[in-house]
């Protein structure tokens, strides 16, 4: 009796695993893409993006693996503790160059250098995001430890896309106007987007040079990269099913990189998340600390200067 209970048992849970998967493939199966009132495919939401992936594959040889700016920056643990879905870890965010690593030039690998072995003598030294200007674009889009949440807004003619790190909104315009032009120059470049099917494309040209393709430690050595003027972005937002965005942007500076190469990452919804104001210069000690360090440094050398004569 005891045998055929069990067995029973086993059968009927066999079968409660098998129609809870044939629900969940009826599910995905039967998903549609939905539509704004004007129309649009409808990728609203709110959506994270927390990913242990690393941002490059890992480097050929030991000495490339320690050149750059290094990795050793991370918030305090607490920072990271959340309940929120991280997404599968995979070998890189970056998916072209099929070796998963960014082709940077020489000079710009030396200048993220300088600019880094300099942050105690000017501002201009640090990122943008540690100085609480911007995380920039696409560099917003990559994941950092903390505040990975963006609330994607439709209305007619745009497409409306709240950063929960420095609190930007991002408005991009998707009415066939055209550019301002090549005379005004922004931190975040200046983005149209159209629709391809059910894929926003979103084309970002006119960037200053005064930005970092990348401003969080987690992407390694690319933090601190140097962007120019001749930089071109190429975003697309592909909703695969109701709760993921697969988002993948194409980076052309031909100035910094010897091709354009290709980051890929999923976006999933969580509409439980809540988005609170990131109030970056209120907190931001590590600009103000570096800097007293760099005057007193200064200090210290002329007084040794003089005691010297």
């Amino acid at each position: 009796m005891r045998r055929t209970q069990a067995s029973l048992r086993v059968v009927l849970l066999a079968a409660g695993i098998a129609s809870v998967t044939a629900a969940g493939v009826d599910a995905q199966s039967t998903w549609k893409q939905g539509r704004t009132p004007d129309g649009q495919p409808d990728i609203q939401g709110i959506w994270l993006n927390f990913d242990s992936t690393p941002f490059e594959a890992p480097a050929p040889d030991a000495a490339a693996r320690t050149g750059g700016g290094g990795t050793g920056v991370n918030p305090a643990p607490e920072f990271a503790v959340h309940n929120h879905k991280v997404s599968e870890r995979r070998r890189s965010m970056v998916i072209d160059p099929p070796d998963g690593r960014v082709p940077v030039l020489k000079w710009a690998e030396d200048k993220r250098d300088y600019d880094l072995a300099h942050i105690p003598d000017a501002p201009e030294h640090e990122t943008p995001w540690v100085r609480c200007i911007t995380r920039g674009y696409p560099a917003a889009f990559f994941p950092a430890g903390y505040n990975n949440a963006y609330q994607i807004i439709q209305v007619p003619g745009y497409v409306v896309i709240v950063f929960e790190m420095i609190h930007e909104t991002r408005i991009i315009p998707i009415d066939g106007r055209p550019k301002l032009g090549e005379n005004i120059r922004q931190w975040n470049g200046e983005p149209r987007g159209r629709w391809e099917g059910n894929t926003l494309v979103v084309e970002s040209t006119n960037y200053n040079n005064k930005g970092s393709i990348a401003t969080s430690a987690a992407t390694g050595r690319m933090r601190g990269i140097p962007q120019t003027e001749a930089m071109k972005v190429t975003e697309r937002f592909t909703r695969v099913d109701e709760n993921t965005i697969q988002y993948t942007v194409t980076i052309d500076d031909p100035k910094v990189y010897t091709r354009p190469w290709t980051v890929s990452l999923p976006l999933n919804r969580d509409d439980s998340y809540q988005m609170f104001e990131y109030s970056c210069h209120e907190g931001n000690y590590a600009l103000p600390n570096a800097l007293s360090y760099g005057r007193k440094r200064d200090a210290e050398a002329a007084a040794a200067q003089q005691s010297s004569k």
